[in-house]
């Protein structure tokens, strides 16, 4: 069975096909600047050289009809292989609790919920519509970001606003990231030779975007972000937790639109407010070079995040686990030391060499001291989509 999984942007279209009896990736690609005087398509058979060429791509029809062509001339999917088409969806409110066959009614419940992610859910629709359009005769399936974190108790989810803002206009925590956190769990799970259901979990999705999941018994009871992903950690361009009356004090005394601090607080806050920069390794050189803006960039980015670790301790109250993931969870060993040092009270001592080993696909970096494993896991979210894609399919049948 092959299984392609789409991730479609406004002006790119990411994307991997999978071989599900073994999960390799057959071919991966991606198609940037959709729409500009010369789009960009750069893509990789299994075994062969990366291949890019430029051309021009108006819209997302021809993008995908680009996409679906490549797949065929390049061999990877003869007739009839293709099995089903996993699309990335960031956000399924309170609707979608599991992955769905993607149906009309299905289509109309998903951009029911764009006023709560304006900026991705209308660019996940279009992926969808032009993609049954031009492959209807295959089944096609949405993954959800916000699913993973459906299980979260009311006292952990609602916000203590009037009940009329929940009741009325959704107003309460979702959490994202959910596809990555849910993964690298069941990696965990597999890693310590447990099931998963046994298991209490922090998990650290740590890219440009950044969240922080506690994990009981195998399900999300609590996570960072919250109605929007710009809740919880510092982050590379986002400001995480703030004061929320300093919207109030920017309007009245810098004058600044809503529009404005929207941006200010999404794009040109977080590590890049802090230094200039929001690349993790651009930090990490300035600061190796002296640049004291940048020290305080990764000291904050640290210190916030090890809160948290201490956060959901107490959520959980045993933790086996904490989960390091995402490019710079992954990469970043000066982090992971750093947000680990003087937990030794909860039972979190990391192994300074074993911190600086390669850590793919699964690496555990704590002392035999430690009475709480610490991993590093390589996150796979596309590889996710396409196993939850495949259950969901096998379910309709």
């Amino acid at each position: 069975m092959k299984i392609l999984v789409l991730n479609a942007g406004s002006s790119s279209i990411k994307y991997s096909l999978f071989a599900m009896n073994d999960h390799r990736v057959l071919l991966n690609g991606i198609l940037e600047r959709i729409g500009e005087t010369m789009a960009l398509h750069r893509y990789r058979l299994l075994d062969a050289e990366p291949v890019t060429a430029e051309m021009p791509l108006t819209n997302h029809q021809q993008a995908l009809q680009t996409l679906f062509s490549t797949l065929a001339n390049s061999g990877a999917v003869r007739n009839g292989e293709l099995a089903c088409i996993g699309h990335r969806v960031v956000h399924g409110g309170e609707l979608f609790k599991q992955p769905a066959l993607i149906t009309a009614e299905v289509i109309t419940q998903i951009a029911g919920v764009i006023p709560l992610a304006p900026l991705h859910n209308p660019a996940n629709l279009q992926g969808m519509k032009e993609s049954m359009r031009l492959m209807g005769n295959v089944p096609q399936v949405a993954v959800f970001d916000t699913a993973f974190h459906q299980s979260l108790p009311d006292y952990a989810y609602r916000y203590p606003l009037p009940a009329d803002l929940y009741t009325d206009h959704g107003v309460r925590r979702y959490g994202f990231h959910g596809t990555s956190h849910g993964y690298v769990a069941k990696r965990a799970a597999e890693f310590l030779g447990k099931p998963l259901p046994e298991l209490n979990l922090i998990t650290l999705h740590l890219g440009n975007g950044a969240s922080a999941t506690a994990i009981e018994a195998g399900r999300s009871v609590d996570t960072s972000m919250g109605m929007t992903p710009l809740e919880g950690l510092m982050m590379g361009t986002r400001c995480g937790d703030i004061d929320p009356a300093l919207h109030f004090y920017l309007s009245r005394s810098l004058g600044l639109s809503l529009e404005t601090i929207e941006t200010l607080l999404n794009k040109d806050s977080g590590c890049k407010g802090v230094c200039g920069e929001n690349d993790m390794r651009t930090i990490h050189e300035m600061a190796d070079a002296g640049d004291q803006t940048a020290k305080l960039a990764l000291l904050m980015y640290a210190y916030r995040l090890k809160k948290y670790i201490g956060a959901y301790f107490a959520v959980l109250g045993r933790v086996d686990a904490l989960v390091f993931t995402g490019g710079i969870g992954e990469n970043d060993s000066w982090l992971r030391r750093q947000c680990c040092e003087g937990l030794s009270g909860l039972g979190i001592i990391i192994d300074p060499t074993q911190n600086q080993a390669p850590a793919h696909p699964c690496a555990a970096i704590h002392t035999h001291t430690s009475t709480v494993k610490i991993l590093v896991i390589n996150t796979q979210e596309e590889l996710e989509i396409a196993i939850q894609a495949e259950a969901c399919l096998n379910a309709t049948r």
